[in-house]
């Protein structure tokens, strides 16, 4: 057995994503993605082994492809040129013989990848069970800005309670993107439309989409977190690429009809799936209906997550040791920012109400968001708190912090303009710098 070249990071890394593995199972997560994918034979592969990971951690997968390559392939055997509108395909009589042939191939493909066991690889031991049917019904698509698209449909229902039932006996579902009318005929869906409609059928807790290219910001940086607000504003904006466009506008309905969150995530990212969904901040674009950011009165549940996010601090002396005992007595003079599910930020505020005064303590931001203005809302959210007690003066003790507090508009002070009763209580072997600012 070989050695880990980081075993400590992996230990890390595994005991962090400890709550989204308890959070994940039972769920429902809906996985769409394109032919593009299955056309890279190792990337796919490797893709299906992190499906496998999914499975044994007990959430409930079902699986949308697309076939525009393999289609396209097919085309060109025949001598057919394949015709597109809007970004989608003109589905002709031939086209769909094309159509109906890619499918089927795939779904022999994705089948029998997903049913591997061999000893010694990742999917050892899987017994993975793939369910595939008639889930979708549909209809054409019709003619749209003078194009007629013919076999081109969109769904017009979802059989879920069928998908659900499969999902219940612990099998994986695979969704095609082909629908059925009511009278037999066949038509030609796309992938994005299909993920969306199953997920909504299901009311999903996760829907996601693996995309060719994630939303960026105006320099061009990648955006991690999109609300859904935030979503139609980019799609307001010219120049978006037809497929980008569709998965975003897919991304909003689905959210819009109660699916918990879309995450968009980059196909040709090895181990992207995993990577989004088990750390914290993620490789992909999450989408969610509001923001993921709270910032809130603490309550009894959140003692955890503070002592998580304090106790480096204390360790390194940054901030006094308090007991857990301590926390829970105290735990209502504290504000917290809440990121997604998680503790990210705190300050305590305990006032001192005969001198119109409160002393500001324990402000913690968790290293990855300390640029991002937490400490400075928290402050607000404090100062605005003693206001309404009314408080007159901010005081706060700090080793280590003495510049942000200055920035801030506090001021340093002599350790005898504290309150008498917090002065007793002063530790002059910490050697503490006081601060002070009028509000």
């Amino acid at each position: 057995m070989g050695t880990l070249p980081h075993p400590e990071a992996f230990v890390r890394w595994f005991r962090q994503a400890a709550p989204y593995v308890h959070a994940f199972r039972g769920r429902t997560f809906v996985i769409g993605f394109g032919g593009e994918l299955v056309a890279e034979r190792a990337r796919f592969v490797s893709f299906v082994h992190d499906l496998n990971l999914l499975a044994a951690l007990g959430i409930r997968l079902v699986l949308v492809h697309g076939a525009r390559p393999q289609i396209d392939a097919e085309m060109r055997a025949k001598g057919l040129r394949s015709r597109f509108a809007r970004g989608l395909r003109v589905t002709d009589a031939a086209s769909l013989v094309a159509v109906k042939h890619a499918a089927g191939v795939l779904r022999v493909e994705i089948e029998a990848l997903l049913s591997q066991g061999l000893p010694n690889s990742p999917m050892a031991g899987a017994r993975i069970r793939v369910a595939s049917g008639n889930y979708i019904t549909a209809r054409p698509l019709g003619v749209l800005h003078g194009t007629d698209f013919q076999f081109t449909g969109e769904v017009r229902k979802v059989d879920g309670a069928a998908i659900a039932r499969h999902l219940e006996a612990g099998e994986l579902v695979l969704v095609p993107h082909i629908g059925y009318s009511p009278t037999g005929e066949v038509f030609n869906l796309s992938w994005e439309d299909v993920a969306e409609s199953v997920a909504l059928a299901l009311k999903a807790d996760k829907l996601l989409l693996l995309t060719d290219k994630l939303p960026t910001s105006r320099k061009g940086e990648p955006l991690h977190e999109l609300t859904a607000r935030a979503a139609e504003a980019l799609l307001k904006k010219p120049g978006q690429p037809p497929h980008a466009a569709r998965v975003l506008k897919s991304a909003l309905r689905a959210l819009a009809g109660g699916v918990g969150r879309v995450h968009l995530v980059a196909r040709r990212a090895d181990g992207g799936t995993l990577l989004e969904l088990f750390t914290h901040s993620g490789v992909g674009t999450m989408i969610t209906a509001d923001p993921l950011e709270k910032l809130r009165p603490a309550k009894i549940e959140d003692i955890g997550g503070i002592l998580a996010l304090i106790e480096p601090l204390e360790a390194d002396g940054t901030l006094v040791k308090r007991s857990r005992e301590l926390f829970e007595r105290e735990i209502g003079n504290f504000h917290v920012i809440e990121h997604d599910g998680v503790i990210v930020g705190c300050a305590a505020l305990y006032p001192f109400p005969a001198e119109k005064s409160a002393e500001l303590a324990c402000l913690a931001v968790a290293p990855e968001y300390r640029d991002a203005g937490y400490g400075e809302r928290l402050l607000q959210a404090c100062q605005a708190h003693a206001g309404a007690q009314k408080i007159r003066r901010l005081f706060a003790l700090t080793t280590r912090a003495a510049h942000w507090f200055i920035a801030q508009g506090f001021r340093e002070a002599d350790v005898s303009a504290l309150p008498e009763r917090r002065q007793s209580l002063y530790n002059w072997r910490r050697g503490s710098k006081v601060f002070l600012k009028r509000i």
